[in-house]
């Protein structure tokens, strides 16, 4: 059975990993930044900020947060 395309181009499970990505990242962007300012005052490197941020809860919260994103941003999508 084929699958039904949208127009536009991308099916909604490939929409869904590029949008999730792309919050995943904005998140983990913005904890370097904050994590990199705090430790670079104490004479910490990027590396060690880049340490600091990458934990299980921090990976956790950015999925959950990601897909909250995700399902907010489709819902407003269809609704306008």
């Amino acid at each position: 059975m084929p699958r039904k395309k949208e127009p536009g181009g991308l099916s909604l499970f490939l929409r869904a990993v590029i949008e999730t990505g792309f919050i995943i990242f904005l998140f983990y962007s913005n904890l370097l930044m904050g994590e990199f300012t705090r430790a670079s005052g104490k004479g910490k490197s990027v590396i060690d900020a880049i340490t600091d941020i990458f934990t299980l809860n921090d990976f956790i919260i950015a999925v959950v947060s990601a897909f909250i994103g995700f399902v907010i941003v489709e819902y407003l999508r269809k609704k306008l």
